[in-house]
């Protein structure tokens, strides 16, 4: 079995199999809970919903619930593999929609392809559900089953396979046809593919303007003609004559202006796209493989614009952009159906999305690019923050102007701050991180390669391109452990400084001992003793990024944090400016990541200190993209403990902060749950900067408190921490907590990663 197959194996597995679970969202702590939870207190909510059934909706989760439902007979690219087999992707529905917009799902595999059955069984779970997401259904059975449950059912229907892809092309189309200045009612469309897909975006494509007679549609055995005799399904619907039975794809392109596909990768060449009008539209939609290669569609027509399936190239089509707040703002106004006005009010959103200032966290996570609405930015980009309060309400005013919605909306300022709070912004932290290091490739040195959970890390890394990783340590070692693990790292180079392998590396350990006794001969090292300790995988991680031989390195998984931290300080060196460095964990919560400093290096510090790592920490955050609203936290409020050491050190450091930068959000001493309830703040300490704001820093009085904080909150609130996370030295180099996951790693290695991005662009604008 390939390496990737048994790494997708375990993701699902381990821990709790699957992917999602149910929460109690009431509390459930004690007897008197637990007797208005079920018997004999749920009795009342009972009776109420009996008397108004609409009630269902005020006092159960039905109205943020919807059912993910399929019968496996067209998952993926995998086909017709059963209901049972389809079921993880179900489940990834579900996180999807749960992720993305905060809605509730149950996935429902059904083992039927009878579709009365199917529809029957769907159209019994009604009082269950506030919506259905058909998913996976083979054609032509999956038009009828969405046509019968639409016409019979009184909530939101949507087979996601058909209008997703429909919705986000159709968005993608109408910005296309307008950097080129074409009318869509007179572009000539050739849509290869002739499935569910296929037949709902050129649907959506007609009731955006194009016309029928424009359009010709190819399935496997040629062009949808009205003198063919196998047509099945919904196929004749777009039956073009104007033009003979046995016309090619490669005759029928030239001239054209639009190519949609939505088949299989490669029946595309250069020359096909070469014979293509002016200005062409190339929608290659196959997945994994596109039906021509964005590469080679580019160099044949430079003029070309080109979307795809796939997100390592720009105008990814993505149903995530648009499946969770079409349901999000049926959901909310509980429409009884998605109908064609809020698909298009969908369309419509998104492309006036893309036309708008794109944020600097989209930015930042899509390579330090100003993006902005031109042929390689025509639909927003999945991380966009604004995707849910853009298209949930054009959905949800589409569905109450035509009149499906039976709680409309009246206060659209206040939908739009619910749906914020929905997800605390959805703090995509960790992706943006990732996407952010996809964008520029850098070599990130792994000093612990002897450790399973470093070459787990690697094969990650390499595989979701977060970086070029360079493994240290003793070959054999590392080879044997690949080999029992059967993980392949192509390319990946192995170095060990013990034994060099050739010349060049023993050259190469001969030129980094000098460089560190040219450091480090003031200070008691000898040649001999530079030479021993640049054979230590920490000395040496850190030495070839000071050289520029790597961009960053991550250690110290397997060694105390001292031993990893004092190469980096003896070879790097801090900042310019900086004469303290410092560390922060970021952990995130519910309420959006949260920054605690400093977890892992200073114990005692003065009030000059603290205001120093504070502005460590500040510009970090702001690196996020995120504003810093900073707490100095202690077991005192605002001089409520007057000459107390650690009151006394915040109370300092905090007026220095404000002398220093009297605009921030900062203050101090305070006790956490008053930087963490801004409530509580406002009312008792209104005088504070922080009043009316939860902090997002925690600065602690010393590095015990700090670090107990942060271990306890990542154990008892089950919270993903990303960290220590190393601010001030002058090159990108992390350390590792001992314990960290496969995942933990990854995400250090997408700090390290943007960390050295940071660096190499302040390097450039020096040059400059």
């Amino acid at each position: 079995m390939e390496k990737k197959n048994i790494e997708a194996l375990n993701y699902h597995s381990k821990g709790r199999p699957g992917k999602i679970e149910v929460i109690p969202t009431k509390a459930h702590s004690n007897q008197r809970d637990l007797s208005l939870a079920y018997s004999p207190g749920v009795a009342e909510p009972c009776l109420e919903i009996e008397k108004n059934p609409e009630d269902v909706y005020k006092y159960t989760a039905k109205g943020n619930l919807v059912a993910v439902i399929s019968n496996g007979t067209a998952v993926l690219g995998l086909g017709d593999i059963g209901a049972a087999a389809g079921k993880p992707v179900m489940e990834g529905k579900g996180l999807l929609f749960k992720i993305y917009a905060d809605i509730d799902c149950f996935d429902l595999e059904l083992d039927t392809k009878d579709v009365d059955e199917f529809v029957r069984t769907v159209k019994i779970l009604e009082p269950t559900f506030g919506g259905i997401n058909l998913e996976d259904i083979s054609a032509p059975a999956c038009f009828e089953i969405e046509e019968r449950l639409k016409e019979e059912l009184n909530i939101p229907v949507m087979h996601d396979d058909q209008h997703g892809t429909a919705i986000i092309s159709g968005a993608a189309l109408l910005n296309a046809l307008e950097l080129v200045g074409k009318d869509i009612s007179k572009v000539k469309i050739i849509v290869n593919g002739a499935g569910a897909s296929a037949i709902s975006c050129t649907r959506i494509y007609v009731s955006l303007g194009a016309k029928k007679e424009n359009v010709y549609m190819f399935d496997s055995k040629g062009l949808i003609h009205p003198e063919r005799d196998n047509l099945n399904g919904k196929k004749p619907e777009f039956v073009n004559g104007t033009v003979s039975m046995d016309t090619s794809l490669e005759d029928i392109l030239k001239g054209a202006d639009v190519f949609i596909g939505l088949s299989r990768g490669n029946v595309l060449n250069a020359e096909m796209v070469k014979s293509m009008g002016k200005d062409c539209i190339v929608f290659a939609m196959a997945n994994p493989t596109p039906e021509i290669a964005y590469d080679v569609a580019k160099a044949a027509r430079p003029d070309c614009i080109m979307a795809t399936g796939r997100s390592d190239y720009p105008n990814q089509v993505n149903n995530v952009l648009g499946f969770p707040f079409i349901f999000r703002g049926a959901l909310d106004v509980r429409a009884t159906e998605i109908n064609e006005a809020m698909k298009i009010a969908a369309v419509h959103a998104l492309a006036n999305l893309a036309k708008k200032p794109v944020p600097d966290m989209v930015n930042m996570a899509y390579g330090k690019k100003n993006l902005k609405f031109g042929i390689d930015y025509i639909i927003p980009k999945p991380v966009d923050p604004r995707l849910i309060t853009e298209v949930a309400p054009a959905v949800a005013r589409a569905a109450i102007a035509s009149g499906v919605a039976k709680h409309p909306i009246t206060d659209w300022e206040a939908y739009e701050v619910a749906l914020e709070k929905r997800l605390g912004n959805d703090n995509p932290l960790s992706r943006v991180i990732e996407t952010t290091a996809r964008q520029d490739l850098k070599r990130v040195v792994f000093a612990d390669a002897e450790h399973i959970s470093v070459l787990k890390a690697a094969r990650v890394v390499i595989e979701e391109r977060v970086a070029l990783p360079i493994l240290l340590g003793n070959r054999a070692t590392i080879t044997k452990m690949l080999g029992e693990l059967e993980i392949e790292l192509p390319g990946v180079r192995i170095i060990d400084p013990k034994e060099p392998i050739d010349d060049k590396e023993k050259e190469t350990l001969k030129q980094y001992s000098n460089v560190f006794y040219n450091k480090r001969k003031r200070k008691g090292v000898s040649l001999p003793e530079a030479f021993s300790t640049m054979t230590s995988r920490s000395y040496y991680g850190c030495m070839m990024v000071e050289t520029g031989d790597a961009d960053a390195m991550i250690g110290g998984l397997t060694k105390k944090y001292p031993t990893t931290v004092r190469p980096a300080l003896q070879i790097i060196g801090p900042k310019k400016g900086v004469k303290k460095v410092a560390s922060c964990h970021i952990l995130n919560t519910k309420q959006g990541p949260l920054f605690l400093g400093d977890t892992s290096i200073n114990h005692h510090l003065t009030p000059l200190e603290v205001a120093n790592i504070t502005e460590l920490i500040a510009e970090q955050v702001r690196a996020f993209n995120i504003e810093p609203k900073i707490a100095l936290i202690t077991y005192s409020n605002f001089g409520s403990v007057q000459n107390a050491d650690g009151a006394l050190l915040m109370r300092t450091a905090t007026d220095i902060l404000h002398k220093r930068h009297p605009d921030w959000i900062v203050d101090g001493e305070m006790q956490a749950h008053m930087a963490l309830n801004q409530k509580t703040l406002k009312e008792f300490y209104p005088f504070s900067k922080l009043a009316g704001h939860r902090a997002n820093v925690l600065i602690f009085p010393n590095l015990s408190a700090a670090n107990i904080a942060y271990n306890l909150l990542g154990e008892t609130a089950d919270m993903d921490i990303i960290g220590p996370v190393l601010l001030g030295l002058k090159k990108s180099v992390h350390i590792l907590q001992l314990g960290s996951s496969v995942r933990q790693i990854v995400d250090m290695v997408g700090i390290a990663a943007v960390h050295a991005q940071e660096n190499s662009y302040a390097k450039e604008i020096a040059i400059h």
